[in-house]
């Protein structure tokens, strides 16, 4: 049965192809992004680790964020939510745990066995893997499940890690992986410890591993020293990410990479984080520069404009810049013949008039979750294109290389995947007469903007289970629509003074 024979389900979205170029050249659409999910969950994390309540401005609402939320709330910690006049939702007040109150409760416990704590992870790899390590700090036992698919995400590394700190880790498949109790003694008030404990990982399928351990050091009572052994450690710009937000709050964390010379260190990926309380804070979450990808991959697949307000100043302006591996498209995009042009904090993509011919490669292994994006920009380039350093993608909401594949064949190009990389070999075209395609997200919000990507020059491409965007922006559909609707209307191009990068 062909995908045009296939009965469409309610969720699935027919997404609507651009205005034709002679109806919206040259024109410029303003879209504003939700708050990063990266650093909503990592603040919303310290917030709980603080001595005081803490506020989060601007943070992200959606499935992840929610599902962060009620698991700090089923550990204890308060939530408040704080109304605003933002279209995105309201602030959050978080009142922190309290380490002294639970171990008291456990200790003045009567019971044999204390109640068991169930966190749902959903299929946010932010909760299923930071969230165990927050919990190893609290005496007590705590379940953890997620999604089908979250019962397939790599898990070990931490789950050893945990272990090697005293807590006990019982799976209920045998293997490393959702669901599974630990039983921890409360790490935070740990006695007889004098000296910071050594836990070696291998990180190399996620830098979230890294990230869990390294947000609940500060909390143990000697700090932590941590050794990556294996192969090089994806995505390293999310752990500088998560070491920036702890020495925000006045933690000292060391780093050592193997690529900084150091014959001493003997080359080891090593992070150490000694123990710090500190104060509650207020924080203004950045625009997730990730999710901005599709709109100003939009721009580049068009020919028209993208502006994004709130975009973080570049080092270049005085500033130390974005942790966000998302500021990476100032990069990438002009390789496809984009204009980028930043100024008093907006950031605005025009698209070719015609996307570049001839061979591409381009290195995604610190921004892996830029692929599915940069894929559906890249299907359109007339040549071979090469996406590569994504071997971790395999362990994400999906296996998102092997899905990219899938489904730009599905939709007309030719591409496949090899153990690190997506090779695009032929373009998908732009053809008036293409009959209608489902294309399928496989639970995956990147999956869904990828096809909603592709649907502005492609007729008839229905994604599947569209809502599925929800996971990191709830938006999504709106916003795009949005979009095309200020392009048909004729918004004027940004001119004010922008530089060039």
């Amino acid at each position: 049965m062909s995908d045009a024979a296939v009965q469409l389900s309610p969720g699935d979205w027919p997404a609507p192809l651009a205005p034709a170029s002679s109806e919206a050249a040259g024109k410029n659409a303003l879209v504003h992004i939700p708050g990063s999910k990266s650093l909503t969950n990592r603040y919303l994390l310290l917030a709980a680790l603080a001595d005081s309540p803490s506020y989060l401005r601007a943070p992200l609402h959606s499935r992840d964020s929610a599902l962060m939320i009620e698991a700090l709330r089923q550990l204890g910690a308060g939530i408040e939510l704080v109304p605003t006049d933002s279209p995105f939702g309201p602030d959050v007040k978080v009142t922190p745990l309290s380490f002294v109150e639970a171990h008291s409760a456990q200790a003045q416990s009567d019971s044999a066995q204390s109640r068991t704590v169930s966190i749902e992870c959903g299929l946010a790899g932010t909760v299923m893997r930071f969230v165990p390590a927050l919990a190893a700090l609290l005496p007590g036992e705590f379940a953890f499940d997620g999604d089908p698919h979250a019962r397939q995400r790599p898990m070990g590394p931490v789950l050893e890690g945990l272990r090697q700190l005293g807590v006990q880790v019982d799976c209920e498949q045998g293997e490393n992986a959702l669901p599974f109790v630990l039983r921890s003694p409360g790490l935070a008030s740990a006695e007889g410890v004098s000296e910071a404990p050594v836990v070696r990982i291998d990180a190399s399928t996620s830098s979230q591993f890294v990230s869990a351990l390294l947000l609940m050091a500060p909390r143990l009572p000697q700090g932590m020293v941590l050794v990556h052994e294996g192969s090089s450690v994806p995505s390293i710009p999310h752990i500088q990410m998560t070491v920036e937000a702890l020495r925000q709050m006045g933690i000292e964390v060391q780093e050592h990479y193997p690529n900084q010379a150091n014959e001493a260190e003997g080359g080891e990926y090593r992070w150490t984080v000694h123990p710090c309380s500190f104060p509650g804070f207020e924080m203004t979450i950045e625009p997730d520069l990730s999710n901005a990808g599709p709109f100003l991959a939009a721009a580049v697949v068009t020919g028209e404009s993208v502006t994004i307000p709130h975009w973080p100043a570049p080092a270049a302006d005085s500033s130390a810049g974005t942790t966000q591996v998302g500021d990476m498209w100032r990069e990438l995009l002009p390789a496809l013949g984009a204009q980028v042009r930043y100024a008093e904090g907006r950031l605005t993509v025009t698209g070719p008039a015609q996307l570049p011919e001839g061979d591409f490669s381009f290195d995604l292994s610190a921004g892996g979750e830029l692929a599915p994006t940069m894929a559906a920009a890249c299907a359109f380039v007339k040549g071979r294109v090469e996406l590569t350093g994504i071997a971790h993608l395999r362990g994400h909401e999906t296996d998102r290389l092997a899905a990219l594949a899938a489904e730009i064949n599905r939709l007309g190009g030719s591409a496949h995947d090899t153990a690190d990389s997506l090779v695009i070999e032929a373009s998908i075209p732009a053809d008036a007469e293409a009959e209608q395609v489902l294309a399928r997200t496989y639970d995956d919000h990147r999956m869904a903007t990828f096809a909603a990507i592709i649907g502005l020059r492609r007729p008839n491409v229905v994604v599947q289970n569209v809502a599925t965007v929800a996971k990191t922006m709830p938006e999504f559909t709106a916003m795009w629509e949005d979009m095309l609707a200020q392009w048909q209307a004729g918004a004027s191009t940004v001119t004010a003074d922008q530089e060039v990068f």
